[in-house]
């Protein structure tokens, strides 16, 4: 299999889904294969059983495929300050990655979304980098060569690409969001490349 960036998301009203997809596009840019995965959604009172293969849309993630990529850019709604539940569930099930440092020295970048403009943005993409530490993957942000970041109106944070949906979920992506989205997966892939020889041990 060739090398890929695992672009790994969950979404709601699409917003996530739809930003997954401009990252993906970055990811491609550079000459890189995406794989476009999605999570489970959970029960609020019990585990639930859902079909191996969603109706609509991306594929569910395995352990498998994280452990595989060469990359990583997770998305997700925000959730009072902190990812969607069904996000944190997945990688709740990661220790076997954990335990073998799969992940070391990988590069990863977090992306969401919001329906209020100060929403927990930041909040939401600093805590979706705490597992990501623990598996020892270099984080990656979007800098401020990215001349989007200074002009945006909506989202954006040097901590990852971000999008203000509004209140009622049914704000577009602007052009500043989907460049931001674009400029994250080029820079994973970009980074992918240039880690893929470096020993897993410091």
């Amino acid at each position: 299999m060739n090398p890929y960036v695992l672009v790994l998301y969950y979404s709601v009203y699409d917003h996530t889904k739809q930003m997954a997809q401009q990252v993906a596009r970055g990811v491609e840019e550079m000459g890189v294969d995406a794989m476009l995965r999605t999570v489970a959604p959970v029960s609020t009172t019990c585990e639930a059983v859902d079909k191996a293969i969603p109706d609509a849309g991306a594929p569910y993630a395995t352990v498998e495929e994280l452990k595989n990529c060469s990359g990583l850019a997770m998305g997700s709604p925000t959730r009072f300050g902190n990812m969607a539940a069904a996000m944190k569930y997945f990688w709740d099930g990661t220790s076997s990655l954990w335990l073998s440092g799969a992940l070391v020295n990988k590069p990863a970048g977090v992306f969401t979304s919001t329906a209020s403009m100060h929403g927990g943005q930041e909040t939401t993409l600093l805590t979706m980098m705490m597992p990501l530490l623990h598996h020892g993957m270099i984080i990656a942000g979007v800098p401020y060569t990215v001349p989007e970041l200074m002009t945006t109106q909506s989202g954006g944070t040097p901590y990852g690409p971000s999008h203000f949906a509004g209140s009622d979920s049914k704000k577009a992506l602007t052009d500043e969001e989907k460049k931001q989205c674009q400029a994250l997966g080029r820079r994973i892939a970009d980074l992918s490349l240039r880690l893929k020889a470096e020993p897993k041990s410091i």
